[in-house]
């Protein structure tokens, strides 16, 4: 039987404590119903017998605490709200018994904003992982040897992995049920719960909101000007000339500063506005194209689909609000 240690972090979100829970608890029972042993064998641990999570709203019980707990086979870390310099704090103790954990043996498996306790940890240090999108800047700027990639909805690299944001994480749930329990199960499992099983990426959810955080004042320049004229060609020699910057200059204190290339921040910026047109207006594919600014449009809808994972099309016909079928 497989040991599942679902943490009980201060502050965490109440869902994914009990999604984690609900979804292996029903492997369970489908094994049971197939006559067929249990597999999991589900712990909910915390650091205090009774712990506050959702801003306090709620409080979970738990009978077991890290120091019950010698030995496990997969540790889950629920997402946390607020502030997250804030939510390590207040579950530092949780990161030695983690560490030793994953050194035992045990794999670990963070769930949206759970992903900056799993960094706190150093043990995805020059590794992959993904978190909501909304988080990406904190992140970035927090954990710096983290490579995360928030396009994903789930990464799994030498036993850990990580899922996209808010109720995403139970495709990491589900890709853990088939890991662990076979392809059948999980298929089950995701028509019991209605999931999209197929779903790889959070692309087409993000919503791009440079990095500003950063007290590099030329560059702040640079990107305010990206934002108010991205309907314009702009070359990063204009923007270098504009701030009276060599160009190597400008792209690495712009890389430094945002987490892109001024190549980069532009696509963007224009997908962005693309994104937005597409969303709440009749236009059609190729007139939102030329206002914000491409003239080719196999570059356009390359460049589109690679930022959000739809093609211009596919994404108007999903997301526009008045093509949206009546209730």
């Amino acid at each position: 039987m497989k040991h599942i240690t679902i943490l009980v972090p201060k502050g965490a979100v109440l869902g994914s404590i009990e999604g984690p829970r609900l979804v292996f608890s029903e492997v369970n029972s489908l094994l049971r119903r197939m006559n067929k042993p249990a597999l999991f064998d589900i712990q909910l641990v915390g650091l205090e017998h009774e712990t506050p999570v959702c801003g306090g709203i709620y409080s979970v019980y738990t009978e077991l605490l890290t120091r019950d707990v010698a030995r496990t086979d997969l540790v889950i870390i629920p997402a946390v709200d607020g502030d997250p310099a804030l939510a390590l704090t207040n579950n530092q103790d949780f990161i030695p018994w983690i560490i030793a954990q994953y050194q035992a043996g045990a794999e670990v498996a963070s769930l949206c904003l759970g992903a900056f306790l799993l960094a706190s940890t150093g043990l995805i240090d020059g590794r992959q992982c993904t978190t909501h999108w909304a988080a990406a800047n904190d992140f970035r700027r927090m954990f710096p040897q983290v490579e995360l990639v928030e396009d994903r909805l789930v990464t799994d690299e030498h036993g850990i992995y990580s899922s996209g944001g808010a109720f995403s994480y139970l495709n990491l749930v589900l890709y853990l049920v088939e890991k662990y329990a076979g392809r059948e199960i999980a298929l089950i499992c995701a028509k019991v719960f209605q999931i999209d099983i197929e779903r790889v990426s959070q692309s087409a959810f993000i919503m791009f909101n440079g990095q500003k955080e950063h007290g590099d004042e030329s560059i702040k320049k640079a990107q305010s000007f990206i934002e108010d004229n991205y309907q314009e060609k702009i070359t990063v020699e204009q923007l270098a000339d504009m701030l009276a910057l060599g160009r190597r200059n400008l792209e690495r204190r712009f890389k430094k500063a945002t987490s892109n290339s001024v190549v980069e921040y532009i696509q963007r910026v224009k997908i962005e506005a693309a994104k937005n047109s597409l969303e709440s207006s009749r236009e059609n594919v190729n007139e939102v194209m030329y206002q914000v600014g491409y003239t080719d449009p196999k570059a356009f809808r390359s460049t589109f689909k690679r930022l959000t994972g739809l093609s211009p099309k596919q994404y108007r016909n999903k997301y526009n609000r008045s093509l949206a079928p009546a209730g």
